[in-house]
């Protein structure tokens, strides 16, 4: 029963990455074998004019989307981690109301929250700029976060606390001493999260962005489809560059996402 069940995983596993698979081989393929029937399973005379043409066209639109990324990540720790800290050590009056809309707010399509800040980058001069979709992002991440982190602090041992309180410190220093380090994976795993955000959003970046000189890697998938609906190497090899970070992180975050999701679970 035990192989069976392995097997049936195994099955399943190939038929989920498939497509990832079908993806990098036709960034392999030569434009005039795309049509073949029946087409090749493997890249048999294989090619990099598609990897050359996104090493030459799409440089910059990864850059942006690397510093929108990182951007977000920032944003997102700063606001989160002392708001979450507050929610789940100071407890100010009010806080599970405001947790109660911390949840609330990710369940508002995103588009309109796009429309929104459209109204209210263009007042402001943020249309069109790296800050701008930075701010965005934020707004999906910055709940997320705050949920995630209330709860690993929420399990954090008071005599931990109070220990350091007895030593001088204050809620700051405690907050900073303290509670960050001991929240690591929890900080990594909203980190992680608040980038793969930033890295795959098209809503904003379409919306926001448009018109922009630093656009980021998802728009500049779409203007290549677009403008090269023939060249489907080229495509290809652009999403598969493009998916390159997002999995160099999970691999390296995973196990602190693994114990970043069993958030709650340090004993007293």
């Amino acid at each position: 029963m035990r192989h069976l069940k392995t097997v049936v995983g195994l099955v399943l596993t190939a038929v989920m990455l498939f497509p990832v698979y079908w993806m990098i081989n036709v960034s392999f393929t030569r434009d005039q074998d795309m049509r073949k029937s029946p087409p090749n399973w493997f890249p048999v005379d294989g090619t990099l004019d598609g990897y050359r043409a996104v090493l030459d066209q799409q440089l910059p639109y990864l850059g942006t989307s690397l510093a929108v990324g990182l951007g977000t990540v920032a944003l997102t720790l700063v606001l989160a981690a002392p708001a979450a800290y507050s929610l789940a050590k100071l407890r100010p009056r009010g806080g599970g109301v405001l947790s109660f809309v911390l949840l609330i707010a990710q369940m508002i399509p995103g588009i309109i929250m796009a429309m929104g800040f459209y109204a209210i980058f263009l007042s402001t001069g943020m249309l069109n700029t790296v800050p701008g979709l930075i701010v965005a992002d934020s707004t999906l991440a910055v709940p997320f976060a705050v949920l995630i982190l209330t709860t690993f602090m929420s399990g954090i041992p008071e005599e931990l606390l109070q220990a350091a309180r007895v030593d001088g410190a204050g809620a700051r220093r405690t907050f900073w001493s303290i509670v960050l380090p001991i929240s690591r994976n929890s900080l990594i795993t909203v980190s992680l999260f608040a980038f793969l955000w930033a890295w795959s959003d098209f809503i904003f970046a379409s919306t926001l962005d448009q018109g922009g000189d630093h656009q980021p890697i998802t728009l500049g998938i779409y203007h290549y489809i677009g403008n090269n609906n023939q060249e489907w190497n080229a495509i290809m090899a652009t999403a598969v560059v493009a998916s390159i970070p997002a999995t160099v992180l999970l691999v390296i975050a995973q196990r602190y996402v693994a114990a970043g999701v069993t958030a709650g679970a340090v004993k007293d």
